[in-house]
């Protein structure tokens, strides 16, 4: 699918895709934080019918409904492609000794050859996250790789 992202100046992103039923669909990510969902009217895909105002609250409550179970699905389907490969969500919990630190201080991949391909937090993932990514209480960690790797990663999250 694809996306196109237009920057707004002064006001922030718009990132709008047509559904496969031909509905135009945008988001605009104001710098404020604030999020408009936008529904383009059939016959004119320059204009649109609806536009939903959603603050931060309902941003991550949509972006949780939407985005967790797509992941879930999208790593199901690769378990099934590839046989030996599993996924944990491992839970960042008081105590942990990478709580406040970067992602990259647990150098995850390089001692146990998993991956870390995601981090949900207050309900909103966050696909990818890089080395300098700083875990907090709360958030749960999704890892991929053997049986073997992701036990260790839960061994290095709780005991460092």
């Amino acid at each position: 699918m694809e996306v196109e992202q237009t920057a707004l100046p002064g006001i922030g992103l718009r990132h709008e895709f047509v559904t496969q039923a031909g509905r135009r669909i945008g988001v605009v990510s104001h710098r404020t934080g604030r999020r408009d969902l936008i529904v383009y009217d059939r016959l004119d895909p320059d204009r649109a019918c609806e536009a939903i105002k959603l603050n931060d609250e309902e941003s991550d409550a949509l972006a949780e409904l939407l985005g967790a179970p797509r992941i879930v699905q999208r790593l199901n389907a690769l378990h099934r492609e590839v046989e030996g490969l599993v996924s944990e969500q491992l839970p960042i919990v008081p105590g942990t000794p990478y709580a406040g630190r970067p992602m990259g201080d647990a150098r995850v991949r390089t001692r146990t050859g998993t991956s870390i391909v995601a981090v949900v937090r207050a309900g909103q993932v966050i696909a990818s996250p890089g080395p300098e990514f700083v875990l907090a209480v709360g958030d749960v960690v999704v890892v991929v790789g053997s049986s073997e790797g992701t036990e260790a990663v839960a061994e290095i999250m709780a005991n460092g």
